[in-house]
């Protein structure tokens, strides 16, 4: 009997740390052997925590006037902060002002929260899964500043894999990483124009011994294939509607589809585009997003069953 091979993929969960305790924990509630996180795993936004002396706190939670008068509220706070993917953050109110006027220091503060909510996650992980066969193999996304990379290559583990812009074999079945996107709105810490991304692409792709078993966990999805649907925004980054209907777009990468239609993966793994979950078939290849809701500490994954030579199974989930 051919060995049967496991994978648990998921993506875009931007620094929930209630996502990402479902992904760990999902090794062993789906029976996967190895688990794949596929980039944006950062948070975006963070929250000042104001001591304002006296044993009062304060907080502006997106637009929401928190006042706390108890420690207990404050750790409550900082929680939810952190299930949601929001940086909590503790000052003084001296510091809080500071921080207005200062965007050094404010990205010193968000570098050191992305930075230990990391080394958070990894010991998480290598505590869960210890002595264990499952292996957690991570890349980056568009949407991850570089100290992401630094703090996964310096982390040390038998059971967690960096893998960004790397060819891995998982069971036999090879695999490469992207996490770098082609041109958005937001100019975000990774992308490219398309020609750069064919060549990281090609780069990897034709060193595979044999593509049509391989993976491709490319963090954005192929263009015109349907899990790559995005608002349209206009030049203050508002929705564009027509007759009061949001206006979609294609937002996914002619690259990453022209490379799958010449290399014809098992399985393509991708992401990118948080509200355009779903399956797409090119040609032989089978392309999944699983779409993500990290900000409700929803996690969306996908189940995919691989066998010798053959993409056995796959399934979208949530929890």
């Amino acid at each position: 009997m051919a060995k049967k091979s496991r994978i648990f993929f998921v993506t875009d969960i931007h620094g929930s740390d209630r996502c990402f305790r479902k992904f760990i924990n999902a090794a062993k509630f789906y029976k996967a052997q190895y688990l794949i996180l596929g980039g944006d795993i950062t948070g975006k936004v963070m929250i000042p925590i104001v001591d304002m002396a006296n044993g009062k706190w304060f907080a502006d939670y997106l637009g929401e006037k928190r006042n706390m008068t108890k420690m207990s509220e404050v750790e409550e706070l900082e929680k939810a902060l952190g299930d949601s993917g929001l940086y909590p953050l503790r000052v003084t109110r001296a510091e809080y002002e500071e921080l207005q006027n200062n965007k050094q220091r404010v990205d010193e503060e968000f570098n050191r929260a992305m930075k230990e909510s990391i080394e958070r996650w990894l010991k998480l992980a290598d505590e869960r899964l210890k002595g264990g066969e499952t292996k957690c193999y991570i890349s980056v996304g568009n949407d991850d500043d570089f100290i992401v990379d630094e703090v996964l290559k310096a982390h040390s583990s038998p059971n967690i894999v960096y893998c960004e812009e790397e060819v891995m074999t998982i069971d036999g079945h090879e695999m490469i990483s992207l996490g770098t996107s082609n041109r958005t709105p937001w100019n975000s810490p990774r992308e490219a124009d398309e020609d750069t991304l064919k060549t990281k692409l090609e780069g990897m792709a034709s060193k595979l011994k044999h593509p049509e078993n391989s993976i491709f966990s490319v963090h954005v999805p192929p263009i015109d294939s349907g899990i790559d649907q995005a608002p349209m925004i206009d030049k203050d980054f508002k929705p564009v509607l027509r007759g009061g209907q949001q206006v979609m777009i294609s937002a996914g990468s002619t690259s990453v589809r022209e490379e799958i239609v010449k290399y014809k993966p098992l399985v393509g793994l991708h992401g990118h585009i948080h509200e355009s979950k779903g399956i797409y078939k090119l040609g032989p290849t089978v392309c999944i997003n699983p779409g993500s809701e990290y900000g409700q500490g929803i996690l969306r994954g996908a189940i995919v069953d691989l066998e010798e030579k053959k993409l056995s199974d796959y399934l979208l989930v949530s929890g």
